[in-house]
């Protein structure tokens, strides 16, 4: 068991401004978020800022991580209206900057790879100034499914490593600690800009943390998130140890260091908060 929340953790739940308008389009849509489904600890700031992160292929997944809130079981068969929803979405929303997210879809011969290319072309073809980030699952590392991805050219290739190498085969149901390395490798290859992101407060040590961010850092990988993980129910994995501010500004630090573009570092980060100021700040080029 865990000591009682930091008052670091505690936040103020935030609504009116965008969010009513965000929740009504959301809803009208009839499409899901990761902010809904994750649990995540932003969605008041984020919603009221106008951003949200779309997932697509339905809100149940076929895998059962640890970490996730995510349901697990059996998926419906992907919305083929989904696409084209998301892409309106976002030009209601006029975002300048969109993260898309999905479950995991291994009952799918490409494990979902054509629909997330379907959706990037969608999305771009309504919204041709809107910066496309995706996070992706593994596709088990299949290259003709990360490839049809790659060619849908997205602006940023985010997927995420979620722990340290010792902790991942307790953490992550399906994906191993390799394979996820050589998916982003490929994508550093195909010129995309990588992202990835940690979950700490698992049970790492520092040292793990550090190591796992310079094996991301020499696949190519330019941008990192890591925040504390929070147990989203009481089926997940207890938190082992609330990490500190000033530990997160460490790993902050060490980031950039080794040579990252972009390090958001912080107890409440997630993979997708602040996406667009992360980009912007970081003055990266593509």
């Amino acid at each position: 068991m865990t000591e009682r929340k930091p008052s670091w953790l505690k936040i103020k739940l935030e609504a009116g401004g965008e969010y009513s308008n965000i929740k009504r389009i959301v809803e009208t849509n009839n499409l899901h978020t990761i902010c809904s489904s994750g649990k995540c600890p932003n969605i008041g700031k984020c919603w009221n800022m106008g951003t949200a992160t779309f997932m697509i292929l339905g809100d149940i997944c076929t895998r059962s991580c640890k970490f996730c809130a995510t349901k697990t079981g059996k998926p419906f068969p992907p919305d083929a209206s989904e696409p084209e929803k998301i892409a309106e979405s976002i030009r209601k929303m006029n975002l300048k900057h969109c993260v898309i997210t999905s479950v995991d879809r291994d009952d799918l011969p490409d494990k979902g790879a054509a629909f997330w290319a379907e959706t990037v072309y969608a999305v771009r073809e309504k919204n041709p100034d809107t910066l496309i980030e995706v996070l992706v699952p593994d596709f088990d590392g299949i290259d003709d499914c990360l490839n049809i991805v790659f060619e849908a050219k997205p602006d940023i290739f985010g997927h995420n490593m979620e722990t340290v190498k010792r902790l991942s085969s307790q953490i992550r149901s399906r994906a191993k600690y390799e394979v996820s390395l050589d998916v982003l490798r490929k994508a550093a290859t195909k010129g995309l800009i990588v992202k990835s992101g940690l979950l700490v407060g698992l049970g790492e040590t520092e040292a793990e943390v550090k190591e796992v961010m310079s094996d991301l850092k020499n696949v190519g990988c330019r941008m990192i998130t890591i925040g504390q993980y929070l147990q989203p129910t009481k089926n997940n994995r207890e938190v082992h140890a609330y990490i500190t501010p000033e530990q997160f500004d460490k790993y902050k630090e060490f980031g950039f260091q080794i040579g990252f573009d972009s390090v958001e570092s912080a107890p409440l980060v997630r993979s997708s908060f602040m996406a667009e100021r992360s980009f912007i700040d970081a003055n990266i080029q593509k």
